[in-house]
């Protein structure tokens, strides 16, 4: 071991308090960027992560799939700081990143990628939000929550209605009864 004398050993112990409080403080002022909403969000990310790391190095998992994974993972945070600091709402909706040729797990009939255009909905499930190249490039989109749903079905049966002229069905709340067949006696 080394025999330091006293001050040095206290200057040094000063230097290592100060180079860890410094490290903590900026660690502080990059969580307050973002609520605690966002921060569970970046987290979640940070712990996919390590878990494909993990896969990784336990061979696991292909180098191709690893990849592709980070690379997904890393978009989703790009897309999701983003739109929180576009927005400044400690908010995150549920995000799906896919490749061209991941379109079929999250479409029944997939939209082709030229035709995207962003806040465009898709299949009343999906919002567009952009693509982003990390690695390869990743379109992501937004699951629109149930109450944006019930109120884009609820407006595309509305303007189908007006379009064919007469409504194809009853109104809601309306009860609807047959003519009755007059018998002659």
């Amino acid at each position: 071991m080394c025999n330091l004398s006293v001050p040095a050993r206290s200057i040094l112990s000063i230097i290592i308090l100060i180079m860890a409080g410094g490290f903590a403080l900026g660690q502080r002022a990059a969580d307050s960027e973002f609520g605690p909403v966002v921060t569970a969000y970046l987290g979640y990310l940070n712990n996919e992560q390590e878990v494909v790391d993990d896969r990784a190095s336990r061979k696991e998992i292909t180098a191709a799939y690893y990849r592709r994974n980070s690379n997904r993972i890393h978009a989703l945070r790009q897309m999701a700081t983003r739109l929180v600091r576009q927005s400044g709402n400690d908010y995150v909706p549920e995000l799906e990143a896919v490749t061209v040729d991941e379109f079929g797990t999250i479409f029944e009939h997939p939209p082709h990628p030229a035709a995207l255009r962003p806040s465009e909905v898709f299949a009343n499930k999906f919002r567009f939000l952009g693509s982003v190249h990390s690695g390869e490039t990743f379109y992501l989109f937004a699951r629109l929550d149930p109450y944006e749903q019930a109120e884009l079905i609820q407006r595309s049966s509305r303007s189908s209605a007006s379009i064919g002229g007469a409504p194809s069905g009853p109104n809601p709340g309306e009860t609807t009864t047959r003519a009755r067949r007059a018998v002659p006696k």
